[in-house]
């Protein structure tokens, strides 16, 4: 397998700029997930790496070699699409074989490799099938195995998942997560869906207009935003923001009054704050918890309760007329149209500057860095 190394990517098209200045290090062995709202550039991208686009400057390294002149076919790459992209008059034997076929590969060779990728990807039984035959998710595996015949040194996934219904993604996550493990490959993986990134990814590359705006484990990202971008497009239902002021800034965190005109405390490093300043509050709708309305930071309206079985979200008009989502577990108690108190921990709380960068956490509520 081989590492794979951006440095200075950049790629325009015309004076439309997708991608901008680029650094990324992905680790052999690793996998990596990039995410983003579409037209981030995201699958741009992975098609850079590819091969399949030029890329209007920097460097691409793959196994240390730079690669930015050579076609896919010299790249040591193997790509899955969204697309099946099966012969329909091929059986799944000989879809898998093609490839190894047209580069003169030896036919014991060629039996070999597919009853090896067919044995991991337990499609042993399925091998005379045709297409036509097959569910979704017996084709994407056999678009999975024609990538695995290769031997490539990378793997790229370009939303292989989008196709299937939702049982069927569940079911074809966890069949990618299991095969990662067991081909120890170097694996680069495009989605828009937050779940598939934050249960797939070794890490996970925020991409937003076609800049990085953060890269590194799924629960950094998600506990540790580098900022409102970051806070907001991961999780779901997304992370609440209200507007605020800082009422006083100290060695011990920051208090700040919110619309309503309480005051919350926060266990964020006050570097160069003052009071009177203004910026964002973020918390996340699990961590916020349920009381009396004279107690916690907000008061306000249960306006609709939605059960989810296992947990239920609430929609509630806080005085000052901002609008929250609380996450509680099971059934809601809660009835629309109560008046409640809703507070959080000062360690669940997150402060962004006006500019949307995150400031940092006290150290004593940091969240630890994960094994």
């Amino acid at each position: 397998m081989a590492e794979v190394v951006l440095e200075g990517v950049r790629k325009s098209f015309g004076k439309i700029d997708v991608i901008r200045d680029v650094d990324l290090r992905v680790r052999d062995g690793e996998f990596v997930v990039f995410v983003g709202p579409s037209g981030c550039g995201k699958s741009t991208l992975l098609r850079l790496i590819a091969g399949l686009e030029d890329a209007t400057g920097g460097d691409i390294f793959i196994g240390g070699t730079r690669v930015n002149a050579h076609p896919p076919a010299k790249r040591g790459i193997a790509m899955v699409f969204q697309s099946y992209a099966l012969y329909p008059h091929m059986s799944v034997y000989d879809n898998m074989a093609f490839g190894l076929r047209r580069l003169k590969t030896d036919d014991a060779s060629v039996d070999e490799k597919v009853r090896e990728a067919a044995r991991i990807l337990e499609l042993d039984a399925l091998l005379d099938r045709l297409p036509k035959e097959l569910s979704g998710g017996q084709r994407q595996r056999v678009a999975i195995g024609r990538a695995i015949v290769r031997d490539p040194k990378v793997f790229l996934f370009d939303e292989p998942l989008s196709n299937l219904d939702a049982a069927l993604r569940v079911q074809m996550r966890l069949e990618i997560a299991q095969l990662h493990r067991r081909l120890k490959a170097t694996m680069i993986y495009v989605t828009h869906d937050q779940v598939e990134a934050m249960t797939l990814a070794d890490r996970i590359v925020v991409l937003n207009r076609g800049r990085v705006e953060q890269f590194g484990r799924p629960l950094d990202l998600y506990h540790r935003p580098a900022n409102l971008f970051v806070a907001t497009f991961l999780g779901s239902p997304r992370m609440n923001i209200v507007d605020a002021e800082v009422a006083q800034a100290g060695a011990d965190g920051v208090e700040v009054r919110l619309p309503g005109g309480r005051l919350a405390a926060v266990a964020a490093l006050a570097e160069g704050l003052s009071p009177g300043m203004p910026v964002k509050l973020g918390v996340r709708p699990e961590h916020i918890a349920l009381g009396a309305p004279e107690t916690g930071a907000f008061a306000g309206t249960a306006d609709v309760v939605e059960g989810l079985g296992d947990s239920h979200l609430l929609h509630v008009t806080a005085d000052g007329n901002v609008q929250l989502v609380v996450r509680g577990n099971g059934d809601a108690t809660v009835r629309e149209g109560s008046r409640i108190g809703l507070s959080f921990a000062p360690g669940d709380g997150r402060l962004f500057r006006p500019d949307g960068a995150a400031l940092p956490l006290h150290a004593r509520e940091a969240v630890p860095e994960p094994a």
